[in-house]
């Protein structure tokens, strides 16, 4: 799914008056205590399959304990929409409230909420990515849900900001691999025919 944002009349009236506090720092993000991926490469390379992102693209994910998928979403940054924390934020918690329900119920999250963000230029820190952090981590708290990783999508390949880990494929011009590269599982032992009829045959005596 695709969606544009921007900002309604009442959302204009509460929002704060200063952006400054609404970007994070790569400093700041990294003592956040942000929770690894244990395979970084699948979740991109799974998220870029579903959803096909180009530039000015975000994919907000839901996995469960076990880095499994339940729930993403994409939608496109309007350029008319400053890079600000809370207008992300709003777009992201709109996003996860249209495809999954709330965990505030539970005392300790278990779910995690990742972002991929695809975008021209290199793969250095931004102040876009600044917004996108915060807003990310104040979605995660207003829905309930673990604030994960912040993966930039550019012309250089992928990487988890604070993490230090990328690769080249994908990247925001590459085309996705098909579903069944890309999901299928190693093809089972073939098993039957006369060939096998040998082998077990001559494993028997």
């Amino acid at each position: 799914m695709t969606f544009g944002f921007a900002s309604s009349p009442a959302a204009s009236l509460s929002t704060p008056t200063s952006s400054a506090s609404r970007v994070l720092e790569p400093a700041e993000w990294a003592a956040a205590g942000i929770p690894l991926l244990r395979n970084p490469r699948e979740v991109v390379s799974g998220l870029h399959v579903r959803h096909r992102p180009r530039p000015s693209t975000a994919v907000v994910a839901v996995l469960d304990p076990d880095e499994r998928l339940c729930a993403s979403a994409s939608f496109t940054r309007r350029s008319a929409v400053p890079a600000d924390g809370w207008m992300f934020r709003n777009a992201l918690l709109s996003q996860l409230r249209r495809v999954i329900p709330h965990d505030l119920r539970r005392r300790t999250p278990v779910r995690t909420a990742v972002l991929l963000y695809c975008r021209e230029g290199d793969a250095r820190w931004t102040e876009e990515d600044g917004a996108w952090m915060w807003g990310l981590r104040d979605a995660c708290t207003l829905h309930g849900l673990r604030c994960g990783a912040y993966i930039t999508l550019t012309h250089d390949g992928w990487q988890v900001l604070g993490e230090g880990r990328g690769g080249r494929r994908p990247n925001a011009h590459s085309e996705p691999e098909p579903f069944a590269t890309a999901d299928a599982p190693p093809p089972a032992p073939r098993t039957g025919g006369p060939v096998s009829e040998v082998l077990r045959r001559a494993a028997a005596r």
